[in-house]
């Protein structure tokens, strides 16, 4: 069932045919999902119109992933999404930064080894070196950094 998701648009609200396009599932899933999982809670509107917000379009995506991909049954989803959450709440109040919606980042460490091991360096700071590779704590420098202005932004909504 690996199948790329689109990416999500920057939005406030999201319909339910449109969350169902974003994570791969109809909408009668979703409602469904809704029942299962009490987390999921989009606001209703007239005509008991749902409307979901970011984070719950995230969620949805998790919740696919832990059923479609993983195999989890709907309970054990349940349990895992519910210890998810209580490892995000426990790291907000350590004062870590949450990554929640971002992308892991896979690294092929073979690939990643060779690369060290043919001098492949990052390019010195401040210069573009098209082609060049990275190193990890790059990446996790720039992630960091697009993490907290994902959070400010949504902070101004």
């Amino acid at each position: 069932m690996e199948k790329t998701l689109p990416p999500i648009p920057v939005k406030r609200y999201f319909t339910i045919g449109e969350v169902g396009e974003l994570c791969g599932v109809k909408p009668h899933v979703l409602r469904y999902w809704e029942q299962e999982f009490t987390q999921l809670r989009p606001m209703k509107r007239r005509g008991n119109r749902r409307y979901y917000q970011h984070h719950e379009v995230l969620m949805i995506r998790r919740i696919r992933d832990l059923l479609y991909d993983q195999g989890f049954t709907i309970s054990g989803a349940r349990n895992k999404l519910q210890e998810l959450v209580q490892t995000e709440r426990d790291r907000r109040r350590a004062g870590e930064v949450p990554l929640e919606g971002m992308e892991a980042i896979e690294i092929d460490q073979e690939e990643f080894d060779a690369a060290v091991q043919d001098g492949i360096e990052p390019p010195p700071e401040g210069v573009e070196a098209p082609g060049r590779t990275i190193d990890l704590s790059q990446l996790l420098y720039l992630r960091r950094e697009l993490t907290e202005i994902r959070e400010l932004l949504g902070a101004s909504h």
